[in-house]
């Protein structure tokens, strides 16, 4: 079968792997879910049981999720191999995204999800998620002073990244480029990237053929889904 991507919007960290499929260019479809719309369709479950985006139905109908696995997944199908210093390489960039980068939005998310914080709480919480975001920013600005991609050669690692490093100017915190300008331009590179376009074209609903393999959208009842284990 085609594998199936399950993205979510707004703002969904399952953009790396929309942008990932694009960059590998083998057949694949999108089925979206719109995030901010309860209760979720209880079919998801099926796929991934904790309902979380991206999940992925793969070429044997079977299901993954979590990005790292979808990506070394789909790193997987582009030829790099596990036990390779390549997929080592990768595995460790996309684990430092996944945790380090990703944590330091922690409280600035938790703005957002909860709400109700009074004026110093919200200063408080605001002024922890700029210091660890910043701190994640210098060491990627450092990273990128002796390369144009994250491992050097483009990867997957900097499709994760197309969409994690969005939420620096979502939440803004601070001018990336006066800040940190090698990383600066590298997202600006990313930015400028048509598969990157095409996977933001995807999350306003815009209609667009993409550039890579792209089969079209299919609904969760067009699917035959996994059984529940």
């Amino acid at each position: 079968m085609t594998p199936v991507l399950f993205y979510g919007v707004p703002q969904g960290c399952s953009f790396g792997s929309l942008v990932a499929l694009e960059w590998l260019n083998q057949p694949y479809r999108l089925c979206r879910i719109e995030m901010l719309e309860h209760p979720w369709d209880a079919r998801f479950a099926q796929i991934n049981p904790l309902l979380k985006t991206p999940a992925l139905l793969t070429a044997d109908g079977e299901p993954v999720s979590e990005s790292v696995a979808i990506l070394l997944h789909l790193a997987g199908r582009g030829g790099v191999r596990a036990g390779t210093r390549a997929h080592d390489r990768l595995a460790q960039m996309l684990a430092y995204l996944a945790t380090d980068f990703f944590a330091a939005f922690a409280p600035l998310w938790l703005l957002y999800d909860k709400g109700g914080f009074d004026e110093s709480q919200t200063a408080l919480l605001r002024r922890i998620g700029r210091e660890d975001v910043a701190r994640q920013c210098r060491y990627l600005d450092g990273l990128l002073a002796d390369r144009d991609w994250l491992l050097g050669e483009r990867s997957l690692a900097d499709a994760y990244l197309s969409g994690l490093g969005r939420w620096i100017g979502y939440h803004r915190l601070f001018d990336v480029d006066a800040e940190f300008p090698r990383l600066g331009r590298y997202l600006q590179r990313l930015a400028d990237d048509p598969g990157v376009r095409f996977a933001q074209a995807i999350e306003r609903g815009e209609k667009t053929e993409g550039h890579g393999a792209f089969e079209g959208h299919v609904t969760l009842d067009a699917l035959t889904l996994p059984r529940a284990a």
